[in-house]
């Protein structure tokens, strides 16, 4: 594998504005000028807007953007509170919570916020390291969530929300753990990819490839769930909405960025759309979670009893699926 980019992050770093980029470069506002400057690439220096001292402000509107979202993000978790009948709603504020930190670290991370002291630059590389264990344990909990709608378990227990806890609290540790090694050396495994093309093995796999199976897999699961069990269409315009979205936005970063850059002189680049493609993305995924679950719990036909979708009588607890949306079953 050592003639081929797998593991690679050099190009990555060089054309966008990623956490993970700051791992391996000291230079945390411009990243892409140093990378073209080492390796001999025109990299796109982001200049942003011009402070005092020779200092700059990368990344203004990523970061005005992530405070939006957290706000935003917040606010969809009160909403969902209301949803006492929606099977998943603990889980489902899992997964927001999770953006919320991926938005925070974001505004250290991507913001482009001047950082001179040697403490600063300790700061961010902190911040990049939760910053990438918050991505990949986020997705991870978005992808079960896809899983919650079958039901194998009561939603909102204990076991399920422990399990998923437990399981995203791994992926994090171990995501940091490595971001952290590379960045500060403790173990010096890592020191490789601090030169050259920048291989990283460890964080290319948990970084750039897992969140991709775990998306895929939370479409499909949720595809079959949408068609298959609940019989209904219109919910799927808002998945494929939201992969739309989120797919517009990594163009923007991986693909337009450095074209965004030299466009405008380096004021801007594609992290700014990124982080509003992927907020809209969210709140598709929101919109298309809430489209497939019950505000409020299901009249009863008769005292205990209450209809399913098919017509039939099911006593006790109310059908998982009724009127084509999920319910909740109550503790």
């Amino acid at each position: 594998m050592g003639s081929t980019q797998f593991g690679n992050f050099h190009d990555f770093c060089r054309d966008s504005t990623l956490p993970v980029c700051n791992l391996f470069t000291p230079w945390r506002q411009r990243p892409a000028e140093l990378f073209g400057q080492l390796q001999g690439y025109d990299g796109c220096q982001l200049t942003g807007i011009g402070l005092s001292g020779g200092r700059h402000l990368g990344n203004l509107g990523s970061i005005l953007i992530a405070f939006i979202a957290i706000l935003v993000t917040v606010f969809l978790i009160l909403r969902s509170n209301r949803k006492e009948a929606a099977v998943g709603r603990r889980e489902f504020q899992l997964f927001l919570l999770g953006y919320i930190i991926i938005e925070i670290c974001e505004i250290f991370t991507v913001g482009g916020l001047p950082m001179g002291s040697p403490l600063q630059q300790r700061v961010v590389l902190g911040f990049s390291a939760v910053h990438l264990g918050a991505i990949v344990a986020t997705l991870w909990v978005l992808m079960l969530n896809g899983i919650v709608g079958f039901q194998l378990l009561d939603d909102g227990t204990p076991l399920s929300l422990g399990l998923i806890l437990l399981s995203a609290a791994a992926l994090f540790i171990g995501t940091g753990y490595i971001a952290l090694d590379t960045a500060f050396s403790y173990s010096n495994r890592f020191d490789g990819s601090l030169t050259g093309d920048h291989r990283n093995i460890g964080l290319y796999v948990l970084y750039q490839l897992a969140p991709l199976v775990f998306l895929a897999a939370f479409f499909i699961l949720e595809t079959i769930l949408v068609l298959r069990v609940l019989g209904e269409k219109k919910p799927m315009l808002y998945l494929f909405g939201a992969a739309l979205l989120f797919a517009i936005g990594q163009i923007f970063q991986y693909v337009i960025s450095t074209h965004i850059c030299q466009g405008t002189n380096g004021k801007i680049n594609g992290a700014l759309f990124e982080t509003l493609f992927t907020l809209l993305a969210v709140v598709m995924t929101w919109v298309f979670w809430s489209s497939i679950t019950e505000d409020t719990w299901p009249m009863p036909v008769s005292g205990d009893r209450h209809s399913d979708s098919n017509g039939g009588i099911r006593g006790g607890k109310p059908t998982m699926y009724n009127n084509h949306t999920l319910h909740a079953a109550p503790l």
